[in-house]
């Protein structure tokens, strides 16, 4: 039986009659109908509503993508309807086809155009917009964008209200907060409240005192990963929290390792991330020193291992003395933490099991995981295996798969589709 808020009678609150046109269609549940038809006499919006329906100029008769719709008994037996900020939803309170949602990693309005309709969401950082875009003439024919700005406005325009964009500051190191708050608010006034998400990155033993070792020389850090302060290593954990605490919504990025989740949970953040492909690449380097010297003894290639090492950013220039048989302890200690010899990791996929994991059992009802950083022929199709196992699929709703626009595309497409798109074309022809 179909029921909606319209099948109540109510009357509109005087002055709302045109907003509540846009959801006396809104289905109810049979005990919602019962609970509402002793209480309400009246049915009008809340305040927010109102306001996203002006934001996004959302033509007559509907509500916008990315908002649910809740209803919430105000005074004077008034039932209203609000928009809850949800890009699980497409317009008019409908939910997208399926839990799991998609990205583009693209600062490129010219790829981003086509996948516009199919994404929930995007993210980019100062890679993706200046050397992939702005500064790359074959993306940015013509120059004809000159800065960030007039990119990200652009995009903003193309995706619409249904899609969140998630844009990384400039400097995450600078030290005066004001001064990020200011950047932040640009892309909060861009895009609106609504859209907006601020990307964090993990910080590391990257410092503001050092990371202009970075910028020059060999770019070489001279402390190794693990060797930071305190107050260093949470400078993104606590810049997330900040950006919080003023309305904002956070994209807590660089999470590489799994150890790195529970603690970047505490920062309160709306997506965390899962990073594939550099992991997974480096994971199978590794194993291949391991094997080769295992096989052969010879400690060249323990060398060579630990040459791997520092040119990863694992060890400094100044580890170049280090043991070979802490380089080959070290070695065989990361397989055996990332489960590379094992069904939990042999598809590079244990970070985002142990992730969904823990998103399980979190308190944070609207985070979900950006799987992202993704190459190669598998995976994209290892991550749709493992979202159909039984132990994940109620975790589903969790997860943002993001990429370029067109490493997704590429998995449209299969040679079948070729031989018979020639059967087919041919076949047409025929009848011409």
């Amino acid at each position: 039986m179909k029921i909606t808020l319209n099948s109540l009678g109510l009357s509109s609150v005087r002055g709302e009659e045109g907003y509540v046109e846009r959801i006396k269609d809104m289905p109810v549940s049979l005990d919602e109908y019962k609970d509402i038809a002793q209480v309400a006499e009246y049915i009008g919006v809340t305040e927010q509503f109102k306001d996203i329906i002006a934001t996004f100029h959302t033509p007559e008769g509907e509500t916008p993508a990315g908002f649910r719709r809740e209803l919430v008994f105000d005074k004077d037996k008034v039932i209203r309807v609000d928009l809850v900020r949800d890009i699980s939803y497409d317009k008019n309170g409908i939910l997208r086809p399926t839990n799991v949602l998609f990205s583009a990693d693209s600062a490129n309005p010219y790829e981003v155009a086509p996948i516009s309709p199919l994404i929930s969401n995007l993210t980019c950082n100062p890679g993706i917009i200046y050397d992939l875009f702005i500064n790359n003439p074959k993306a940015n024919v013509g120059n004809v964008y000159k800065n960030r700005d007039e990119v990200m406005a652009e995009i903003g325009r193309i995706l619409g209200p249904g899609c969140d964009i998630s844009v990384e500051l400039n400097n995450p190191f600078e030290e005066d907060f004001n001064k990020i708050l200011e950047e932040a608010e640009k892309f909060r006034e861009m895009f609106s409240k609504y859209r907006v998400v601020i990307k964090v990155p993990h910080t590391g033993a990257v410092t503001p005192d050092n990371v202009n070792q970075l910028l020059t020389g060999n770019k070489k850090l001279d402390a190794r990963y693990d060797q930071v302060g305190t107050e260093n290593a949470l400078r993104g954990h606590n810049l997330a929290l900040k950006l919080h605490e003023h309305g904002f919504r956070v994209n807590f990025t660089l999470m590489f390792e799994p150890f790195q989740t529970l603690m970047a949970l505490q920062a309160r953040p709306y997506f965390i991330n899962t990073f594939l492909r550099h992991r997974l690449v480096q994971s199978q380097n590794i194993q291949k020193y391991v094997g080769m010297y295992e096989a052969s003894k010879d400690e060249k290639i323990l060398e060579q291992l630990r040459d791997y090492f520092i040119s990863c950013d694992y060890y400094t220039e100044a580890d170049k003395i280090i043991p070979l048989k802490e380089v080959l302890r070290f070695g065989k200690d990361l397989i055996k933490y990332r489960h590379f010899e094992d069904k939990e990791g042999s598809d590079g996929l244990d970070g985002m099991r142990h992730n969904l994991r823990i998103l399980r059992n979190s308190n944070l009802e609207d985070t979900r995981l950006i799987v992202c950083s993704m190459e190669g022929p598998y995976n994209y199709p290892d991550i749709d295996n493992l979202l159909a196992e039984p132990e994940f699929q109620d975790m589903n709703k969790k997860v943002v798969i993001t990429a370029e626009p067109n490493y997704l595309a590429r998995f449209t497409s299969t040679n079948q589709v070729i031989s018979y798109q020639r059967r087919f074309m041919n076949a047409a022809k025929g009848q011409n």
